[in-house]
């Protein structure tokens, strides 16, 4: 009446009916807390504060991290669809353990998934992809030179995941992916001793080098190169343990 608007003009005022815009904050809301879990308890797996084969305690860690059990389950499931957990009947979720040969396998197809993705980038990656991994590469090394561990780790991964998705191969990417998130803990071992993250250092230099010079065949030989030195750094760390409790 008079030019304004009625109740009935206004959605959401009197109908009950909340604005369109007011479930997408929610989800949203609700999102960051689920990826803000995962994220946490994966640095807790990668980090070896929760251990290999140790059974966790959802009222311990929902305590620990300030969370409710329902959040926490939804983000467990989640990383057992990445493979670093398992949902154990009668046990509950436990972060699970790779054997020597598991590992061992799990890389030698990385090195061979990696070493054609490497190929491929060679040919399909923009410019800007380029210069994107350039930009992780030099952000990485400063996180080694100040000995980052966490940070530069992620920073790796990163690397090997902008490759692949350079590659233009999306269905390579996908089977990477799930292998790379698997071996999270296990590559992140790698690095502790000095020389070896050294070592890795130099593999990454490599292949950030050849990947700028778009040289299809050195790519890939450094890159299967570096899986093969992945094996080597992490062999002794791969040992089979009793299972315990964990958080």
């Amino acid at each position: 009446m008079g030019g304004m608007a009625t109740a009935m003009e206004q959605p959401g005022v009197s109908d009950g009916t909340p604005p369109a815009d007011a479930g997408a904050d929610r989800l949203i809301v609700r999102q960051s807390l689920h990826d803000a879990i995962v994220g946490r308890v994966r640095d807790m797996i990668i980090e070896g504060e929760l251990a290999q084969g140790s059974r966790i305690h959802e009222g311990n860690l929902g305590r620990a991290l300030g969370v409710s059990r329902t959040p926490l389950r939804e983000a467990l499931k989640f990383l057992a669809s990445e493979g670093l957990i398992e949902l154990v009947p009668a046990r509950g979720a436990v972060v699970r353990r790779f054997t020597a040969k598991d590992v061992q396998d799990a890389l030698a197809v990385l090195g061979s998934l990696e070493a054609l993705a490497g190929r491929l980038a060679c040919v399909h990656a923009s410019d800007g992809q380029l210069a994107r991994i350039r930009v992780l590469h030099d952000r990485m090394m400063e996180r080694y030179a100040v000995r980052d561990r966490l940070p530069y780790f992620k920073l790796n991964q990163e690397i090997h995941t902008e490759i692949l998705a350079a590659s233009g191969n999306a269905v390579l990417a996908y089977v990477h992916g799930i292998l790379q998130a698997r071996l999270k803990r296990i590559r992140y071992i790698g690095n502790e001793a000095p020389d070896r993250w050294a070592g890795a250092v130099a593999d990454h230099a490599a292949i950030m080098e050849a990947l700028e010079r778009r040289d299809g065949d050195a790519v890939a030989a450094a890159l299967a190169a570096h899986m093969a030195a992945s094996w080597e750094r992490v062999r002794d760390s791969v040992v089979d343990a009793p299972d315990g409790d964990g958080v």
